[in-house]
């Protein structure tokens, strides 16, 4: 894999760091009054999610990652692992542990396209798609005149997220919803 230089450096950029995959989150460039420039880097790591913070002297370089980030569809859970297929018409199927999942669990619905993180043939992470719809299984019934101001009430998802929602949601009703914050958008 090629190697990348401290001013090659930026967001989104997928090296090697103590044996694990790990994407650049932030890049400062640090030009103290005395001595060398260093780079000041913040750092997911793939495998254990820990954002962390490390310095690199100018003019030192990582190896990149040999990662891949694949559309894939969600099949279906077992108890132990969930599948998903690839959509590129090969059909393969990547069998996922909880540990990759992560927050994304609680987004997850059938025959929608995720975006699973390979490393070495492993799913290493999921990532949901910006927005998705879900169904309210369960909230309270909103009563008329409640509140002056637009109030909100919690409501569980088909998935089993809880989220808040305006009065005026019911039950059987379809939601968008912002997977990055967990935010009511609007009705579907």
């Amino acid at each position: 894999m090629a190697n990348y230089s401290t001013n090659e450096f930026k967001g989104g950029l997928k090296v090697m760091l103590d044996g694990d995959p790990c994407t650049i989150v932030e890049n400062e460039l640090v030009k103290p009054g005395k001595g060398q420039a260093f780079s000041r880097v913040k750092l997911r790591n793939l495998m254990t999610g820990r954002v962390g913070e490390r310095t690199f002297k100018s003019g030192d370089s990582l190896e990149g990652a040999d990662v891949l980030e694949l559309e894939m569809e969600y099949l279906y859970n077992d108890g132990d692992m969930w599948y998903f297929m690839k959509t590129d018409g090969s059909f393969e199927q990547y069998a996922v542990e909880k540990r990759a999942l992560g927050d994304t669990e609680k987004w997850l619905k059938e025959q929608v396209p995720y975006t699973v993180t390979l490393w070495n043939d492993n799913a290493i992470a999921i990532s949901p798609p910006n927005f998705i719809e879900l169904e309210v299984t369960e909230t309270d019934p909103g009563v008329k005149g409640d509140t002056a101001q637009g109030g909100s009430k919690p409501a569980t998802l088909s998935s089993g997220a809880v989220v808040r929602v305006p009065l005026f949601i019911n039950e059987g009703e379809v939601l968008k919803i912002d997977t990055r914050s967990g935010d009511y958008v609007s009705r579907a």
